[in-house]
Order: structure tokens, then C-alpha cells, then sequence
């Protein structure tokens, strides 16, 4: 019986920890940059699983077809799971079912570091940026990264009990 790589849990699972941390980056990308809306720290940290995620499927596809592809996909849901979960702990903070951290972020500082910092917009992580239906976008990063991350771990569970 032969199987159709194209459409094994194992190629969705490559597929999923790609394109899951490419959507959301662009997706906070363009609310950057789009529309103005500038990151506080730990929308930073979220970013930083999702970069990760996106190196290590990279390498994934690069390396398809060896042993070590699994372990790398699996690491890239990981990454996309830690963004999640920051996701949550932030969503928290802005509303306010919990203490945040007492640091706040601004933009990078070029040139004159005195003016830069007078001028730069004090970011905070318990105020947030934008929201749709009561969801900020930490809320929405928790609600598709952390499902996006689970159904990787399982896609790939699912290919090694198959055995493809």
C-alpha cells in the first residue's frame, strides 16, 4: 500500500510549523508597520517563539526525508507553543487577572540617545494595543498558536504510529 507523502500527517505537520509562525509574524508585522501600533516587551517575547519556529522549519524542510526533520518540526511546535503561552500569560496581564512585569518597552534608539528616548512612545504591556470582540492580539496569538502547536505534536505522533 503506498502513501502519498504530499498528504501524510507528517508533510501537514511540516506545513503547520511553517505557515502558523509565518501568519502570525506578518500578521504583527503589518500591525506594526500598517498600522502603528508598536510592540511592548512581551509582545517581543512572543515574536522571539515564532522566529524560532520558523529557523527551525526551515531547517525541517531542508533536512526532508531524515530522522532529524521529525525532531525539528517538533522543536518548531515548541516554539510556536512557548509564543502561546506567553500569549496567554500577556493576555492575562491586559486583563488584568494578574500582575505583569514593572518593565515597559520603547522603540530602538538611533542617533541622538537623549532626544531618541524623549521622543520614543512608552509601550506598555498592561494596556492593550488593539482588540477585536474583547480579544487583544496576545489573546488571539494564545487561541491560534497554542491549538497550531498541540495538532503538530499530534500530527506528528500520528505519522510514527503509521510509521511514515
Amino acid at each position: 500500500m503506498s502513501t502519498d507523502i504530499r498528504n501524510s500527517p507528517l508533510s501537514l505537520a511540516h506545513a503547520l510549523a511553517l505557515g502558523v509562525p509565518l501568519v502570525a509574524m506578518g500578521t504583527a508585522l503589518v500591525a506594526q508597520y500598517g498600522f502603528g501600533l508598536p510592540p511592548c516587551e512581551m509582545c517581543w517575547w512572543q515574536r522571539y517563539g515564532h522566529l524560532a519556529a520558523i529557523a527551525l522549519a526551515i531547517l525541517a524542510l531542508l533536512r526532508r526525508g531524515r530522522p532529524e526533520a521529525r525532531w525539528l518540526v517538533a522543536l518548531a511546535a515548541l516554539g510556536i507553543l512557548s509564543s502561546g503561552v506567553i500569549g496567554a500569560f500577556h493576555a492575562g496581564v491586559e486583563y488584568r487577572w494578574w500582575e505583569g512585569l514593572t518593565t515597559c518597552s520603547s522603540s530602538h534608539i538611533e542617533g541622538d540617545p537623549l532626544a531618541a528616548i524623549m521622543a520614543a512612545p512608552l509601550v506598555r504591556c498592561d494596556t492593550p494595543a488593539w482588540t477585536m470582540l474583547g480579544v487583544s492580539m496576545a489573546g488571539f496569538n494564545f487561541l491560534f498558536s497554542t491549538p497550531a502547536a498541540l495538532a503538530i505534536l499530534g500530527l506528528l505522533a500520528k505519522s510514527r504510529a503509521k510509521g511514515a
